[in-house]
Formats: structure tokens, sequence, C-alpha cells
């Protein structure tokens, strides 16, 4: 996806960027190749296959809520997507970067001050603790993260505030959501909808799925990892 089909396609749904958006987004990806070798934050690193699959596909939670002037939390953030994108691209949210790589988190930074992004926070900290000391915080949470979606489901709910949003973002959840009720019943959540869809060009199906928290979280939750991992709720 080179940047005219970037601009177009993010045009279809409902987002345009000013230059400036489209210049700092430029300078992330130009970080992003020089550093990544050093920290090991990709494997997708050629420019067009940065802006469909990372920066194109961060942006696509647009087709199931507006995140305008919200407080978002990240979990996993990585090299920064979708949480760097979106405050680029969205700079009156306020975005909370949750990460527990230190390497990573030190680009994370790194991209922060360059880019002079002064509406996120970079936290090094593991998911679970992170959540059981900043509980009902956010209006949304997100989860671009490799890990199983139950998992998703324990480490952020507990973040999200009463009649807030936790928004996970996968590729084709068919085989994660085998005995994940349990997971709605116990965190108190319902999902409220989800969109599926192709990227452009390529084809790969993507999730993105909205789920409703409707009253606070239980303080068990979320366990411990070495918990998690284990045994299901």
């Amino acid at each position: 996806m080179n940047k005219e089909e970037f601009i177009n396609e993010l045009k279809k749904i409902n987002i345009e960027l000013t230059k400036q958006q489209l210049t700092l987004l430029e300078e992330y990806y130009i970080i992003l190749k020089e550093e990544n070798e050093k920290y090991n934050l990709t494997r997708i690193i050629e420019q067009n296959e940065v802006y469909l699959k990372h920066f194109y596909d961060s942006l696509t939670i647009n087709k199931i809520i507006d995140i305008y002037s919200q407080n978002i939390c990240d979990l996993g953030s990585g090299a920064g997507f979708p949480g760097l994108v979106l405050a680029i691209c969205f700079p009156k949210t306020k975005i909370t970067l949750i990460e527990s790589n230190g390497k990573k988190c030190y680009f994370l930074n790194l991209v922060k001050e360059k880019l002079k992004l002064n509406n996120v926070i970079v936290i090094n900290e593991r998911s679970e603790d992170y959540a059981q000391k900043n509980r009902e915080k956010f209006d949304i949470v997100t989860a671009r993260a490799v890990a199983p979606l139950k998992h998703l489901l324990e480490y952020g709910i507990p973040l999200v505030k009463v009649n807030g949003y936790f928004i996970a973002m996968k590729a084709n959840t068919e085989n994660e959501e085998i005995n994940i009720v349990n997971y709605y019943n116990k965190l108190d959540i319902k999902e409220e909808s989800r969109v599926i869809f192709n990227l452009p060009k390529e084809n790969s199906i993507r999730t993105i799925i909205k789920y409703l928290k409707l009253k606070e979280t239980s303080s068990k939750y979320p366990r411990r990892y070495s918990e998690i991992i284990k045994k299901d709720i």
C-alpha cells in the first residue's frame, strides 16, 4: 500500500489526515526502520507493508468505535500499534501504552520524544500488574497483541470504566472463542458488535470485537500470569 492508496483507503473509513499527521507517520516509519534490528520490533519493515499491515490496520478501529477525545489504554503495545498510530491521527485522545519489554518501551519513548507526542504515556509493566493498580480508569482499552482473546479480556476488562469498551483487534478469532462465554459472565461484559473484513490488496481476514463493560470487575481479576495461562476462569 503506497501513501496515495493509504490516504484513499482511510477516506473510506472516514479518516482524513492532515499534512502534518502524514509527515509524523513518515517520521515514525523512518525511526521504526532505523531501530528495528536493535529492538526486535517487527518482521514487517518494507514501507508499503508497514503502511498497510501496521498503520492502516491500526486505524481500522474507526470502523467500530469513535475514539475522538477518549482516554485510551493500549495493552502490549510492542512497536506502537495501534497506540502510537492513534496518538498521531487522533491528537485529542490521551493514550497510555502498556508494554512489559523494557527495550520496546525505550523505543516507544524515543518515538514519543522525537515526534513530540504529548498525548502519550509509556508504562513499562506487565498488563495484569498494571490492571490491579489502575482499575476502571479508561474509556477504551485496546489490544492488538498476539495473546489469546480470553487472556486479553482478563488483562484488559479491569482497566475499563463501567459502560466503557474493550476493543480486541485480531485476525480470525474462530478458534479463540471456544469456551469463552464464562469470561463474559465472570468479567461482566457483553459483546456489543463486531466487524469482519479483509485488508485491502492482500485480503487477509481481520476481526474487531467491541465489548461493553456492564459493571465493576471483581477484585479477583486479573489473576497472576501463571494462573491465567494455566487455567480458564
